[in-house]
């Protein structure tokens, strides 16, 4: 290389801080494009197999979801259907036991309820609570205003989650 050339070639490596190189081959060009072709395939092809495994995994997590419901499900009736069958016999009784006999199966649905985490609600002589309670009378009795005088029908609770709320009847005082 002459002296003519190496100024030529300080100067566009001066200007713009890159030596000035020889360009690529074509052969090596080429070279380069099917290597990232192959590796842009590769990658592809992860993310077509990730995508898929996503999918399937929220197929199993649905079915299994449904499935956990279902036990559920199968349980609490089982224990229902104990209710319903103690109701067959007392119905086939004669009416001196009767009364007994619906009482004991209040208490055996009660506690089979309560397995489940289903409990009721008191409701009678508290102050009135929006989040248990639904009022549907506002009526003038001896208690203070905004206590509950009266449950038309129970409230119930399924663990922390009121799953009904109480009908009562609300004290407005004298």
């Amino acid at each position: 290389m002459n002296d003519a050339e190496r100024s030529e070639e300080q100067t566009v490596e001066e200007s713009t801080g890159i030596p000035d190189t020889a360009p690529l081959s074509s052969q090596t060009a080429s070279v380069d494009l099917d290597l990232q072709k192959k590796a842009f395939s590769e990658l592809n092809d992860r993310y077509l197999r990730l995508a898929a495994d996503f999918e399937n995994f929220k197929k199993r997590t649905a079915r299994d979801r449904e499935a956990i419901t279902n036990l559920a499900n199968e349980r609490f009736a089982i224990d229902i259907i104990e209710v319903l069958d103690n109701f067959e016999r007392a119905i086939k009784t004669d009416d001196a036991h009767l009364r007994e006999g619906i009482v004991q199966i209040q208490h055996l649905l009660a506690s089979q309820l309560e397995r489940h985490g289903i409990t009721p609600l008191e409701s009678l002589k508290k102050p009135f609570n929006p989040a248990e309670h639904e009022a549907i009378a506002y009526v003038p009795s001896e208690e203070k205003e905004g206590i509950v005088v009266d449950e038309v029908a129970r409230g119930y609770r399924m663990h922390d989650k009121v799953i009904r709320h109480a009908k009562v009847a609300v004290s407005k005082g004298n």
